[in-house]
């Protein structure tokens, strides 16, 4: 789907949700998570999707695509802006890889789209957008781990994947010293 498709998706959300400032959206690689620039938001979120190698023209679907959102509100100009970068995957076959674009369904943009004016309506219009109940829908069938190896997000370190999983192991590494040193009991007898 290209910027025109989620343009017009995001306008048809935004009249939706009774918005009358005037909001645009645009593609930007140069995002970077967590560090929204001077009266920016943030919003993060993870979606199924599908990715094909420019190459060899394998597919693949894969529901962990993080997309994240920066947006600002000028509410003097009666607009806002939305930044969006969509993190890519690469091929696993291909020798010479390329990161590839996520290919997303009509209705998991409307989702994505949808989370999103929820979140502008709460951080830059104070209003609680009330209860929805949108879901993601898989493109494919996912099988086997999340491939950090290939994933442009758990490369730069900012996947949640990734996040969890090192979490997971300090954890783990913290309850073997507790063990180790007596601290708590052996659970194998």
């Amino acid at each position: 789907m290209d910027l025109q498709e989620w343009t017009k998706i995001f306008q048809d959300t935004i009249e939706e949700n009774e918005i009358e400032d005037v909001w645009s959206i645009e593609f930007d690689d140069s995002i970077v998570p967590n560090h929204p620039q001077g009266g920016w938001q943030q919003y993060i979120s993870g979606a199924f999707a599908r990715f094909m190698c420019s190459k060899c023209k394998r597919t693949w679907p894969s529901k962990r695509v993080l997309v994240v959102f920066h947006m600002r509100r000028l509410p003097n100009e009666s607009r806002g802006s939305v930044k969006v970068r969509r993190y890519r995957q690469e091929c696993k076959r291909c020798v010479e890889r390329k990161m590839e674009e996520p290919r997303f369904k009509a209705e998991n943009i409307e989702v994505l789209l949808e989370k999103l004016v929820e979140k502008i309506l709460v951080k830059c219009y104070d209003k609680d957008p009330g209860e929805k109940n949108s879901s993601f829908q898989p493109d494919g069938r996912v099988e086997g781990p999340h491939e950090a190896a290939h994933c442009e997000a758990c490369k730069q370190g900012i996947c949640r994947q990734v996040a969890t999983t090192k979490i997971t192991q300090r954890v783990n590494e913290f309850m073997s010293l507790l063990h180790l040193n007596g601290l708590i009991p052996n659970q194998d007898h």
